[in-house]
């Protein structure tokens, strides 16, 4: 019953409009740190605006019903205070014929997930769902967030 509720919880927010933004009105890093919890659309984002700020997380489908991309939104929502701990911002992407600069740069091919370190590089890319927990242990071992870990920051 649970899991019937969590996949009916998913189908409605990937069949939900996400927020469309503009370069002109969004100043990302901002909107990140004012609710990091929050999935942003792959629209006008520019990675360079997070280089240093936070981990770009992207997740790629051709379509907000792909049953993988409902999977990985509803487990990225269930477990979200540990990826806003580690300093992620969560990216969709589910037009595939979307120009976003994400989808040029990364080319996926129907689903994919994506991680990036702060430093911009691509850190982890898998054509499969990911459990948050395995995301935050490939990012616990990035020698930054090491770093931002002994530091206490």
């Amino acid at each position: 019953m649970r899991s019937t509720r969590t996949f009916l919880s998913a189908l409605a927010l990937a069949l939900a409009p996400l927020p469309s933004w503009s370069a002109d009105g969004l100043d990302l890093p901002a909107a990140w740190e004012a609710d990091p919890a929050k999935i942003f659309e792959a629209t006008d984002i520019s990675l360079d605006d997070l280089q240093w700020v936070a981990r770009p997380l992207i997740v790629f489908a051709n379509s907000p019903r792909d049953p993988a991309f409902i999977e990985q939104i509803a487990d990225l929502e269930r477990d979200i205070d540990r990826l806003v701990e580690r300093d992620v911002i969560v990216i969709v992407d589910t037009d595939r014929d979307s120009a976003s600069d994400l989808r040029a740069k990364l080319r996926p091919r129907g689903f994919m997930l994506v991680l990036i370190g702060k430093d911009g590089q691509v850190k982890l890319r898998k054509p499969l769902p990911l459990t948050v927990r395995e995301v935050s242990r490939s990012i616990d071992k990035m020698p930054i967030r090491q770093r931002e870990i002994r530091d206490g920051s």
